[in-house]
Formats: C-alpha cells, structure tokens, sequence
C-alpha cells in the first residue's frame, strides 16, 4: 500500500472512531495529514467523520492548492498555520469535544494554560494549551493566531469552538487531542473540589524527563 492510500484509510479510521465515541459529533471536525512530498490529504467540507470514504478525502498542494478529491474543509488556513509554523508536524486534528469546549467557557481558566496540571499525561503529550479568542467558523483569523504563537505550542483550545493539535504524525496528533478531552474532563469533573494537581515540583520533574518544551 502507497503512503497516500495509508494516509488515507488512517483518517478514516481514527475519525470514525472519534465519531462513534462522542469526540465529535455531526458533521464537525477535520483532519490533515502531510505526506513526505509536502502534499496534505484532508477531511472534505461538510463531511461527517463517521462516514468519510478514503476516495473522497480532499488532496492540497504544499501550499494549498486543492489538486483532487471533494473540496476541502473551509478550515484550511487553521492547519496550514500549523504545518507552516512547527517543523516536523505530520498530522492535524480539530475536533468539537463538548468537554474541552466548555472548558474553554468557563472565565477562570488561564488563556496561557488552559489545562490544570492534573496528570502527566497531558503534560507530556501537550505541553501547555493555548487558549485563542473567539473567531467565525471558517474566519481565516485563526490560522493567523496560531502564527502568532510562532510554533510555540502543539495544541490550542478555541473558545467556544474546539480543540486543535498537531502531531508529528495524525497517531501522535490523535493521541494528544484525546488526552486534552479527557484532561477537560477531569477539570470539570472535580471543579469545586480542590483536587490534589501536581505540585510544581513534580510538574518540573515531569517535563525534565520527558524534555517537555514548556
């Protein structure tokens, strides 16, 4: 099997798997991929994740270009930003996790940290997550937004919108989006309560070992 025909089986299976499991619903959230040429394969507009054909999936040029396929989500310019501003990133991922969209809703969280510390997993799978304004679905603002964070951060929370992470391939990213829901998840789950996160120390630890950028 081709690199292009793997890449494309792969979005469709780990969408339909997001789908089936609730990280997305409808027909929102994409996905791209980078092949080794520097071309992207990426979720078609208006597609449901649950239901995409590998045939369909939308192929771009490096910069953009739509070569092939149906046309592509109109959230191009949020993945381009990534690919063009983190080296070595394979692999996109946006979804509308309701978990991580109503945390990014709530006026207390920190725009610069959005996640609590509360496991080493989100640390070690998404260093801290940028919490970006508001924009229009579509609104070619939020690629410039990620731009401005000049490739500092793998992962982004749009407020009132969703989650965007990239991987050095779609596994990684795939991986890294599911710990940021779950971690969401967590945070609501013990608002209120004064949970034990971790300790400074212990986060200091956690990105020594691991060589978080952080």
């Amino acid at each position: 099997m081709s690199e292009e025909a793997r890449a494309r089986e792969d979005i469709c299976r780990i969408a339909k798997s997001m789908f089936d499991r609730g990280l997305t619903c409808g027909a929102s959230g994409n996905i791209s991929v980078r092949l080794s040429d520097g071309r992207l394969l990426v979720t078609p507009t208006g597609s449901s994740m649950g239901f995409l054909d590998p045939a369909r999936i939308s192929l771009m040029s490096g910069d953009c270009r739509h070569l092939g396929g149906d046309a592509p989500t109109k959230e191009i310019p949020l993945h381009s930003a990534f690919y063009d501003t983190r080296a070595g990133t394979g692999g996109v991922v946006h979804l509308h996790s309701t978990h991580s969209v109503a945390l990014s809703m709530l006026p207390e969280v920190d725009p610069d940290n959005v996640l609590p510390t509360l496991t080493p997993y989100a640390l070690m799978r998404l260093g801290k997550v940028q919490l970006l304004p508001f924009f229009l679905p579509g609104d070619e603002g939020m690629g410039a937004a990620v731009r401005g964070l000049a490739g500092k951060r793998s992962a982004v929370l749009l407020a009132n919108h969703g989650p965007v992470v990239a991987g050095k391939d779609l596994w990684a990213a795939a991986y890294a989006i599911e710990e940021l829901e779950e971690t969401a998840k967590l945070a609501l789950l013990t608002r209120g309560v004064n949970p034990r996160a971790l300790s400074e120390e212990q986060v200091r630890a956690v990105v020594r070992a691991f060589d978080i950028d952080w």
